[in-house]
This record gives C-alpha cells, sequence and structure tokens, in this order.
C-alpha cells in the first residue's frame, strides 16, 4: 500500500531483497597431478622460447649489424718508401803525404795483384753462377700482369684482347701486395689478373698510375694468397739509384726478351746525371743489357736490388742503348701511388740558378725552360724564363727544395707559386695561384 506521501512500502522492500542475493563461482582446487602438469608445461615453454631468442638473435644480429648499424671503416696500412739522399760531390782534403803513403801504394798493389792473377774458366762459371743464383732469388719477385681490353674490329663487332705484362712486387702490408707495372698494363684495362710464380692466379686492382713516368702500381689481396704462395712471392728491395757507378755489373728482369721471366746480363755503359725531367731532374743508366719498356723491365745490381725500370721516353729506335729511370728519384711518386694517391704535378722543365749566373743578376731558383702546355703552372700563367723562388712556405733556391715542396702537396689543392719575371732590365715578382694536379 501507498503511505501517506504516496510512495509503495511493498515494491520497495523487493527491491532491497533482489538487491542483496549475489552469486559467487569458486573454481575448484587443483589437484597435485594437475600442479605437476602446469609446472612441467611453463618449463618447457620457457626453454622452447629460450631457444627461439638464441635462435633469432644469431640470425637478425649480422643483418642488424649490416644495415642498422653503421660500419667502423678499418684503416689500411700506409706504405712508406724512405727516400734516398745523393750523394756530395765534395771530395776528402788529400795532401801529397797521403797520396803517396796511401792511395798510390794501395792501388798499385790492386793492379799488380789482377795482373798476375791468372783467370781460369772455372773463375768465369762462378761468376756466372753467382749471378745466376742472385736472377732466381729476384725471380721470385716477378709475376705476370695479363690485361684484359676491349677492343673494335674491323666490322665494329667488340673483341676481347688479353696482354702480357711484367710486374715487380716493391712493398707489402698485411692486407695486400703492390706491384710495379709499366702504365700500358692499366690503360683501358677492363680486368687484371696476376700470376704469380707459383703458378697461381688472382685478381689485381689498380692503385695509382704516373702517365708521364709511364709506371703504375696495381695491388692483389694477401687473403686471397695461400700460405705456402706468401712465403714463396719474394717482396723485392729498392735499392740507392745515386750510388750507381759506370762500369757496375747489373742484370734486368721481368721481360728483356719479349716474355715474362727472362733474363739478361750486362753493365752500366754510363750514368746520365740532373737530367731534365717534369718536375724535377733525374738520372738515367745507359746499358747493354735488353730491356723490354713496353712489357716491362726492371733493372737489378748484383745485390739483386731494384735500381730501376727500362723506358723508352728518351730513347729512339736507332738508338742500340737500353735507357733505364733510376728508383731513387722517383720513390716519392711510388709513395704516393702505393698508398692510393695521385702524385702531385705541376708542369715545368726547369734547372737550377748556378752561382756564376747568380752573380750575373739572376735570383736564385728554378729557372723554367718550359712550361707545359696545358699544365697547372702554365694555366696559371707562369712562362718560361720565369725563375720560381717560392711555394706556399718553402723558400725554393734548388731543384731538391722545389722536389721536396712539391711532394707535400697534394692533386687538386692550390698553392701560391712567386716567381721572377725578367722586365724592363730588372727581376720583378710575382705570384699565381697554381691548382696542383695529378701526373
Amino acid at each position: 500500500m501507498p503511505d501517506k506521501d504516496g510512495r509503495d512500502n511493498g515494491s520497495e522492500r523487493g527491491e532491497e531483497k533482489r538487491r542483496f542475493i549475489y552469486e559467487k563461482i569458486v573454481r575448484p582446487r587443483l589437484s597435485r597431478t594437475q600442479i605437476v602438469k602446469r609446472l612441467l608445461f611453463l618449463g618447457v615453454s620457457a626453454v622452447l622460447f629460450g631457444a627461439l631468442a638464441a635462435v633469432t638473435f644469431v640470425v637478425s644480429a649480422p643483418l642488424a649489424k649490416k644495415y642498422l648499424v653503421e660500419e667502423e671503416t678499418e684503416e689500411s696500412s700506409t706504405i712508406s718508401i724512405p727516400k734516398d739522399e745523393p750523394e756530395t760531390t765534395t771530395e776528402p782534403e788529400t795532401t801529397a803525404e797521403t797520396t803517396e803513403a796511401e792511395t798510390d801504394p794501395i792501388e798499385e798493389v790492386v793492379r799488380d795483384e789482377v795482373e798476375r792473377y791468372q783467370f781460369s774458366l772455372e773463375d768465369l762459371v762462378k761468376m756466372y753462377d753467382g749471378l745466376n743464383q742472385v736472377f732466381q732469388e729476384v725471380d721470385q719477385g716477378i709475376v705476370t700482369v695479363q690485361s684484359v681490353k676491349t677492343q673494335m674490329d674491323w666490322f665494329d663487332n667488340p673483341v676481347e684482347m688479353a696482354s702480357l705484362y711484367s710486374g715487380a712486387v716493391i712493398t707489402a702490408t698485411e692486407e695486400e701486395y703492390l706491384i710495379l707495372v709499366p702504365a700500358g698494363a692499366v690503360q683501358e684495362a677492363e680486368a687484371l689478373e696476376v700470376t704469380l710464380p707459383d703458378g697461381g692466379s688472382v685478381a689485381g686492382q689498380l692503385k695509382g698510375v704516373d702517365q708521364i713516368a709511364q709506371l703504375a702500381v696495381i695491388c692483389i689481396a694477401a687473403d686471397q694468397l695461400e700460405e705456402g704462395t706468401k712465403s714463396q712471392l719474394r717482396v723485392l728491395e729498392l735499392g740507392n739509384s745515386y750510388t750507381v757507378r759506370q762500369g757496375e755489373l747489373v742484370f734486368a728482369a721481368g721481360s728483356p726478351a719479349g716474355v715474362a721471366h727472362s733474363m739478361s746480363r750486362g753493365s752500366i755503359s754510363y750514368v746520365a746525371k740532373n737530367v731534365q725531367v717534369v718536375d724535377g731532374t733525374s738520372r738515367l743508366f745507359y746499358t747493354d743489357a735488353k730491356g723490354d719498356a713496353a712489357q716491362g723491365t726492371f733493372l737489378f745490381n748484383i745485390k739483386g736490388q731494384v735500381i730501376g725500370w727500362v723506358t723508352d721516353v728518351y730513347t729512339t729506335k736507332e738508338d742500340p742503348m737500353t735507357v733505364v729511370q733510376a728508383i731513387s728519384d722517383h720513390k716519392g711518386i711510388l709513395e704516393d701511388l702505393s698508398n692510393g694517391l695521385q702524385a702531385p704535378f705541376l708542369g715545368v722543365m726547369g734547372l737550377e740558378v748556378t752561382e756564376a749566373e747568380r752573380q750575373a743578376g739572376l735570383p736564385l731558383g728554378i729557372y723554367v725552360n718550359n712550361a707545359l702546355t696545358d699544365g697547372p703552372a702554365y694555366n696559371a700563367g707562369i712562362q718560361n724564363g720565369d725563375i720560381i723562388t717560392r711555394m706556399g712556405e718553402d723558400e725554393i733556391v734548388t731543384m731538391k727544395d722545389f722536389q721536396n715542396s712539391l711532394d707535400k702537396l697534394t692533386a687538386g689543392e692550390a698553392v701560391i707559386v712567386e716567381v721572377q719575371r725578367y722586365g724592363q732590365e730588372v727581376y720583378t715578382p710575382i705570384e699565381y695561384e697554381v691548382t696542383v694536379g695529378a701526373r
């Protein structure tokens, strides 16, 4: 019934009764068998998920390192080739007493002994056997380089051509072996294959080329060689060509007969010093030993040291003598090429101003008698007749100063070159900014 306020008390009591009715579902307790099964299931699952995670890590780690982590670049070993200093021309002071008491008696004793000694055929055989033994050792540092090039036939069809050259192993690091070859071996080459003394072949790669000196350096990876091959392959020693004298016994190895691993004996017939070459001076050796510049021929002293390579830049077809570029004058260039750098190039030919010329009014420096057309110096404005007196911060007095200063520069670098130019009966200093080129 409704109360005096009009509310139905009966319905309210019914709602209150329904409000206090709840259901609670209680799970039955697990048995020991069920508990053991669940524990086993959890253990097995943990083992499976752990193994899966380990396999996933092993598989994905290299991919993540390759694509997500920035690779650390390993710096290859820098190759250093020690430079040689030209011998001094200063003769030791001698007196009449030393000349009579020391020099003449020694020379006379040696001359008398040589004249009295009766050379036999056995002596000649021993001498040649000694040279042959040195050659056999040197030949372990000579390799054959096959250069593959594509040329067009008469009908404009591409034809793959292969040419063979000789190369000399001149230095090595833990990563690679460096090989000196003629520049023709790498010109337009699409592939290089190096055949080692034991007959094995590996791929070669170009490190650098010097078109002016007509030489190049290629490399082969050390990890491509077996340990037995490495033990047989010899790194040839670079000698000091400044000590080479006229009459010295030498032999040529490489391709003196036009084929690899041939040799030729001879002697130094003449040493030409201070020959003008591009950006410096050099020595040239004239020898009666045969040599093939195009295929690659290297000259050795009797110690088995490389003292030069045969060149045809300074020869003519009528010239009967073999001409050799001295190695010491090019060690800086070889170091640049071996490290994959371009050898710096200024493009001038000149000579030192002598003391007599200085007294006649010329400034000390390098007199330019030929600024090569389209060379860096020529393009900057340097002319024939200019005298180079400064490069960058270096004062230039001798050709050695010039070459040392140039060796410190890199291709593409700009350097201020100061010259003295003659005009109106006086020399006037002029500065040019020269962009160093590459040989």
